[in-house]
């Protein structure tokens, strides 16, 4: 790695080649961490062999023996991360992000709540100073609750720094419409899709999971449906498409204008296929690897749970609680609560590694 890494040095320094800078950047970390590693063994290595010099002087064998105390330490943290940085890099993470937010169990309440996990990542995206575009809203009839809202995050990255909040979202809380002061749990899932680019790019460029043939996609244009009143789109702007060989579908009526609905439907479908592919390709490698026939490629029912009450936030996956609710639902503490997961991810991810090996 470390004469491929300096070999392609070189190479950018004649020309430049996105490829293959991506690619340095990648062995960078790799060379760097084990650069560190052998460092400390050449330190340590050093420290024994004063240790062992029956000549030295009491005060330098004392300063000897604590200095190889932290170099032991320092050497098994080095160790691991060689392993965290041999972790491939998701092959997505450089993209933007869609987010899909959309209510689960619990009826009106669930509706309320996707609409607060809603402004909590707009707030979050606030905070981070990532642009932000809505693709779609779909509110409830009382416009206090969401039956649907996506929007792409258009920062590069933000995919992987958001892929992690996939997953099925819980409240427990006393809805303002109960009179007995019961607690009510309800659900909204929350999907993040790396958001591709849907105009023409050279060959070669584009990812080849976001790749699909127009001549396997159905597209029906429709009269947009509407709340009532003057939201109603009087023309045939709504456009549906739906990918054959997979079922995937995607529907979008946000504007009166057919060509933009037809851009946006267009790439949300892709990021759906996209991430439909990798997510299979992602469970036969996790199959392969714990030598399991089948290995559920589904998010747990919970992965979070918001407990209003108890003024927590528990992410169940990374075993984290933040005990600061109305921080979390801010923006701010969710970025604690991210970073939290990003750790517990990277301990699965070495796993699977050592599992592999």
């Amino acid at each position: 790695m470390r004469d491929e890494h300096t070999e392609l040095n070189k190479k950018l320094q004649d020309s430049f080649d996105t490829k293959l800078a991506k690619r340095v950047g990648e062995l960078t970390s790799v060379t760097k961490a084990l650069q560190e590693y052998e460092d400390a063994i050449e330190n340590r290595d050093e420290l024994t062999a004063m240790l062992n010099d029956k000549t030295l002087d009491a005060e330098l064998r004392a300063l000897a023996e604590e200095d190889f105390a932290s170099t032991a330490g320092t050497i098994d943290e080095l160790s691991q991360n060689i392993q965290k940085s041999l972790v491939p890099v998701h092959p997505f993470a450089h993209l933007p992000a869609l987010i899909e937010i959309r209510p689960g169990t619990g009826g009106s309440e669930a509706q309320i709540f996707a609409n607060d996990l809603w402004k909590m990542y707009m707030a979050y995206c606030n905070l981070r100073g990532w642009p932000v575009s809505v693709v779609s809203t779909q509110e409830n009839e009382g416009a206090d609750g969401l039956i649907e809202g996506i929007f792409e995050v258009t920062n590069d990255g933000a995919y992987g720094e958001l892929r992690l909040e996939a997953g099925v979202h819980r409240v427990q809380r006393i809805p303002a419409t109960e009179k007995q002061g019961r607690t009510h749990t309800s659900t909204a899932t929350v999907m993040v899709l790396p958001s591709f680019q849907t105009t023409e790019v050279a060959e070669g460029e584009e990812d080849p999971d976001s790749v699909i043939d127009m001549k396997d996609v159905r597209v029906d244009i429709m009269r947009a449906r509407g709340a009532g009143g003057q939201h109603v789109n009087t023309t045939d702007s709504a456009v549906r498409m739906t990918h054959i060989p997979t079922g995937l579908v995607a529907a979008i009526q946000d504007t009166r204008s057919q060509h933009k609905n037809r851009e946006k439907c267009l790439q949300v479908l892709k990021s759906r296929i996209a991430q439909k592919r990798r997510d299979e390709r992602e469970a036969e490698e996790l199959a392969i690897r714990r030598g399991a026939a089948k290995v559920g490629a589904g998010r747990s029912d919970k992965m979070r749970t918001y407990n209003y009450s108890q003024n927590r936030v528990t992410d169940h996956r990374a075993g984290f609680s933040l005990h600061d609710l109305p921080s979390c639902m801010e923006g701010e503490g969710l970025e604690k609560m991210i970073e939290e997961c990003k750790k517990w991810k990277m301990g699965e991810e070495v796993e699977m590694l050592a599992l592999s090996s």
